[in-house]
């Protein structure tokens, strides 16, 4: 079977609609030179095992109804309403919280009183917190090449460590076998997918020049192409 740069099989004949996905880079700045938080995928998975990425996943229909703390600032919902209407893209917003919380234990939230039938939000509301998408930065936007046997819609975010409950991790839900803060040299070194590496280089343009255009990493007939939104 032949297999892509990131050794994912390559998928033949008709390609897969991307899933809406949201993914979360949090940057901390407490002494020294920026760190991101970095996580390996688990050796069992069928689709990037070992690798190392961001928090992130899929959209789940409870990320639509999650009552939060606060919601995003003006300047980041009007690029992200661009790909997605306004509930979708405040539920992408809350799915990279509820995902980085899933998969680090880490919370992004603020003290206050939440209820849920859903098992997705149950246990990150239970502590007395409500997700806080104020901090989120809107910074990129990527969908999974035709060819992949999965593909994702997959918006990516960035928030400061500051906004966070605690800054340790803890092992989540079991999908990522490690997790650390890494210096961007560091990070740069880890076996990262090719899309990962790309955000990790635009993200560290924009800690330089904030006012950079949002990044948009499409394939079109097998090339990779790079757009603004």
């Amino acid at each position: 079977m032949r297999v892509d740069e990131d050794n994912v099989p390559i998928l033949p004949g008709r390609s897969l609609r991307p899933k809406d996905a949201a993914t979360l880079l949090l940057i901390r700045r407490d002494g020294g030179p920026p760190r991101v938080l970095m996580g390996r995928r688990a050796r069992g998975h069928v689709f990037m095992a070992q690798k190392w990425v961001f928090p992130g996943g899929r959209i789940h229909p409870s990320d639509f109804r999650v009552p939060v703390a606060s919601e995003l600032a003006d300047h980041v919902a009007t690029p992200l309403c661009r790909t997605a209407p306004p509930p979708r893209a405040r539920a992408l917003a809350a799915a990279a919280v509820r995902e980085l919380f899933e998969e680090t234990g880490l919370v992004l939230g603020q003290p206050g009183k939440g209820v849920t039938r859903s098992p997705e939000w149950r246990d990150f509301l239970g502590l007395g917190y409500l997700p806080h998408l104020a901090p989120l930065q809107f910074v990129g936007r990527a969908i999974t090449p035709r060819v992949r046997p999965r593909r994702f819609d997959a918006r990516f975010f960035m928030a400061d460590a500051g906004a966070l409950v605690s800054l340790d991790p803890t092992s989540g839900s079991g999908e990522l076998d490690e997790i650390a803060w890494f210096r961007w040299d560091e990070a740069e070194r880890l076996d990262l997918p090719s899309i990962t590496r790309a955000i990790l280089a635009d993200v560290a343009a924009r800690l330089s020049d904030p006012t950079r255009p949002i990044p948009y990493h499409r394939f079109d007939a097998g090339k990779h192409r790079l757009l603004d939104l």
